[in-house]
């Protein structure tokens, strides 16, 4: 019979598997340049730029959520008004279970809210310089033209505008915003009163303002409430409705400037 393996020596047969040393592992799996990383650390790699890219996802299928979802209260609130619209309603038109519209607004005036901040901020960004810059030497026409063609042109192609902005029950924190607009255009057009009629004393001026800007809203009414010819119609009415009403005012303002005492003559 074979001797038996004397204890403490290793059978000859067979690998070694007692532990590795890590100068020999180190010698065992060389890390050349450019050896592509080992499957572990690219799956960890990939998890982490799918972690950091998928709030940006999110983030941008929010925001193109809620830009559908104030699209559809916009068209609601033109056709119904604002106190007949409902969320149910915007869901629906938008397309999107009212559960969906609840992730993003609690209700309906959450809604108004949003819709009427981003409105009044675009009237700031697109029209709201125009009148800071008008040119009070031009001749009347002209500088009706110079102040309502952008007001009708904004109203026009943001109707919700002026069924959010003067609604009985429209929330109070759009009220506040619109009546800063409102008076700051209502300044500005005593302002350009004033350039044009120096010498009327400063509560004729404001009511001339204040009448003037009852007409025009009163106007823009109906501007919107037609469209193409009938629209165009209505536009020229309003502004030849305008021009009457203030020439008296400018032509007493020439008549007074001849008659002074340092006027060319």
């Amino acid at each position: 019979m074979p001797d038996k393996p004397k204890a403490g020596k290793k059978a000859a047969s067979g690998p070694s598997t007692g532990p590795v040393t890590k100068s020999a592992e180190k010698s065992a799996t060389p890390k050349e340049a450019g050896e592509p990383a080992a499957p572990e650390a690219a799956e960890q790699h990939a998890r982490s730029t799918a972690d950091s890219t998928q709030p940006r996802r999110r983030q941008a299928r929010g925001e193109r959520r809620i830009a559908q979802l104030l699209k559809a209260a916009s068209e609601v609130f033109c056709r119904n008004g604002y106190t007949a619209a409902s969320t149910n309603a915007i869901a629906r038109e938008a397309g999107v279970s009212p559960g969906t519209l609840y992730q993003f607004f609690p209700n309906k005036e959450a809604i108004a809210v949003e819709l009427g901040g981003q409105l009044l901020h675009r009237w700031r960004d697109s029209y709201g310089t125009v009148f800071e810059e008008l040119d009070t030497t031009l001749p009347p026409e002209r500088l009706l033209d110079s102040f309502l063609d952008p007001l009708i042109a904004f109203n026009c192609e943001n109707p919700a505008f002026t069924v959010l902005m003067h609604g009985s029950e429209i929330p109070g924190r759009i009220t506040e915003e619109h009546d800063a607009v409102h008076s700051a255009l209502l300044v500005r057009v005593e302002q350009i009163l004033g350039e044009l009629h120096p010498s009327s004393p400063q509560d004729v001026l404001h009511r001339t303002a204040n009448m003037a800007f009852a007409v025009v809203k009163s106007g823009l009414e109906l501007i919107l409430a037609h469209e193409g010819a009938e629209r165009d119609g209505y536009i020229t009415e309003l502004k030849n409705l305008l021009l009457r009403y203030l020439t008296p005012l400018l032509e007493a303002e020439a008549l007074a400037a001849t008659q002074r005492p340092d006027a060319p003559g």
